[in-house]
């Protein structure tokens, strides 16, 4: 079996944050869905679980962060192209979350633009192309 990660994200109002994540290529896991949490399948190995505020704070002792507030982690999502990385950023801004929160980043080889989802989650969508790579990063 794979190794898998599964991202746990609170979420102020669910059926906004499913839209959100179907927009940005995620498909909903109904199995795993219910009032209080949607399953969102990113990858075969990568699914965002968002939480309802009070629900995920069954899960730990700690305040929730308010990611409009704070930081309290960045997720980057690789993308196979500067045209998936344009096209999910749009998306995510279409969807109610901010696109380029931050300036784009391009290095020739490397682009990466960064969004918000709704409840501020910061995210950063980055294409590499590895065969344009200045040999001096290669190693």
């Amino acid at each position: 079996m794979p190794k898998t990660i599964y991202v746990n994200l609170p979420v102020k109002d669910l059926a906004v944050a499913t839209r959100f994540y179907e927009a940005i290529g995620c498909e909903k896991n109904e199995q795993f869905s219910d009032h209080q949490a949607s399953s969102m399948v990113w990858s075969d190995t990568i699914t965002f679980h968002l939480l309802s505020n009070d629900y995920f704070a069954t899960f730990t002792p700690k305040k929730i962060a308010d990611a409009h507030k704070t930081s309290e982690v960045l997720l980057a999502l690789s993308r196979d192209s500067r045209e998936e990385v344009d096209a999910i950023a749009e998306a995510a801004a279409a969807a109610g979350g901010k696109a380029d929160i931050r300036e784009r980043m391009d290095m020739g080889w490397l682009y990466n633009r960064t969004f918000e989802d709704p409840d501020g989650h910061v995210f950063e969508a980055v294409s590499v192309d590895m065969a344009a790579m200045p040999a001096e990063m290669k190693g």
